[in-house]
């Protein structure tokens, strides 16, 4: 921030006297420019406070000096008097009067240097209590990331340090939280986020500035190896050069935040990993004693297992703070029975869900089982979920051991797999044992003619050696299939 011209005047050593433009001295003296010529403007950039004695103005060329000057955008007049001029001439004074401009009168013992070094004074002291501030408001921000609460409490900090307000938003542009009047207007920044989630050139992405004229906004994206989320800051005036050191800051911090905290969440996934291995091997007190030295404890009642397809890294950040594994080609999470519909609501955006029946710690074995037969089956059907109590037969099968029923499914249907064209007659028999023997029904399911289909009948009888018009042969063959995946 620049020193206004009415703190330059008010230095009594200068003894500065102003003629004119009284209203207009609460102007910013951004520099200081000495100049004899009759049109100074090229060399300015506006905001200046013009020195002069007057050496080439005359009356008929004071107006229009002062017209250039004024259209420049000058923060105010000089004039050097007991030089070229004893007095500031009485048609410059009309014409800064006329225009509005601070026209200073400065004695000839005042040195324009002097003032020079003034306002450079002062903008340095300004600039040094900028930064002052700005390191106290980082303090302040960093002390706030220290709290439970910290991306949220340096959220609002940062709004309450700069007047506007902030916003932490999730991957997808949610807002996960706001602070300030005008936060609400974050979702106008949702299509400017691809360009932060794909910078050009697949380099590291950079912040994003938006300008209107009633409103400066700018975009963090947070993380530190890919996106991870986005923290915007809004203003009704422009960042200054310290305003964007405290919002860099605060964006550091909130990754920073992020990043820790998914660091603690992988540390503790991996734990509950180990642990949730020690229960699917049957070690319950193990793992009970395990959680217990890290002051946590296992589900008191009914638990749920899940087998989960998809992509298994993103499904372990789903099940957040549930046991979860990654194990072949799907993920197990045991989750509290009365959590499960909330923990399958998050997976099932990541791939197909197997939901098995409620069980205890001592029987996860028989959960997980009945979780992978529901996930085959959700996986054939092409469904985003299913429970193992909705499928057909499984009351029954329920009952029967798994490891000895699999070895009867295998030793059974082993003269199918092994013959040429076993998938045709496996979905064939599948299909006609679904359909209760009709072969109109079963023909028109599987896409064929039912001579076709009669034909692989007669040979699946053949090659099994069993009758497919006996009930119980049917009963069989139909268990045989429902434990095959």
């Amino acid at each position: 921030m620049a020193p206004t011209l009415r703190t330059v005047v008010r230095r009594l050593p200068l003894k500065l006297g102003v003629l004119t433009g009284q209203d207009a001295l609460d102007r910013p003296v951004r520099w200081v420019a000495v100049s004899e010529l009759e049109d100074p403007t090229p060399f300015l950039e506006g905001g200046e406070l013009v020195l002069t004695t007057g050496m080439r103005l005359d009356a008929g060329t004071a107006g229009p000096y002062v017209d250039r000057l004024v259209g420049k955008g000058v923060t105010g007049l000089g004039f050097g008097v007991g030089l070229g001029h004893e007095v500031i001439p009485a048609g410059l004074v009309e014409a800064a009067a006329r225009a509005g401009l601070p026209l200073i009168e400065v004695p000839r013992d005042t040195p324009f240097v002097a003032i020079g070094k003034l306002v450079s004074d002062l903008i340095a002291a300004e600039q040094y209590d900028e930064i002052r501030r700005a390191f106290v408001t980082q303090g302040r921000l960093t002390r706030a990331a220290l709290l439970p609460e910290g991306p949220r409490a340096v959220v609002d900090g940062l709004a309450r340090e700069l007047g506007g307000w902030a916003a932490l938003l999730d991957e997808a542009g949610a807002v996960r939280h706001a602070a300030g009047e005008g936060a609400g207007r974050t979702a106008d920044l949702l299509p400017e986020l691809e360009r932060l989630r794909r910078p050009a050139g697949g380099g590291a992405p950079a912040s994003l500035a938006l300008s209107t004229p009633g409103e400066h906004v700018i975009v963090h994206p947070l993380g530190a190896r890919r996106v991870r989320g986005f923290f915007a800051v809004g203003l009704d005036r422009p960042f200054t050069p310290v305003a964007h050191t405290v919002v860099n800051a605060a964006g550091s911090l909130l990754t920073l935040a992020i990043e820790h905290g998914r660091e603690h969440l992988a540390a503790e996934r991996r734990v509950r990993s180990a642990v949730l291995r020690l229960l699917l091997a049957g070690q319950v007190r193990a793992a009970q004693e395990t959680l217990e030295l890290l002051g946590d404890g296992l589900p008191g009642g009914p638990v749920v297992v899940l087998a989960a397809g998809g992509d298994q890294e993103a499904v372990l950040e789903a099940a957040g703070h549930e046991f979860a594994v990654a194990a072949g080609d799907r993920a197990v999470v045991v989750v509290a029975a009365d959590r499960a519909e909330d923990t399958v609501s998050a997976l099932r955006e990541h791939g197909p869900v197997g939901i098995g029946s409620p069980v205890g710690l001592d029987d996860l074995r028989a959960g997980l089982d009945q979780a992978d037969r529901a996930l085959a089956s959700a996986r054939r059907a092409a469904e985003p979920v299913m429970r193992f109590a909705d499928l057909a037969g499984q009351g029954l099968l329920s009952l029967l051991d798994p490891g000895m029923t699999a070895a009867f499914s295998s030793a059974l249907l082993a003269p199918l797999r092994e013959y040429g064209s076993r998938a045709d007659l496996l979905e064939s028999l599948r299909a006609y044992l679904a359909c209760n023997g009709h072969w109109d029904a079963a023909a028109q399911r599987l896409g064929v003619h039912r001579h076709t289909l009669r034909y692989r009948m007669r040979r699946v009888a053949e090659l099994l050696g069993r009758d497919l018009d006996d009930p119980a042969a049917r009963a069989e063959l139909w268990v045989a299939l429902a434990v095959t995946e």
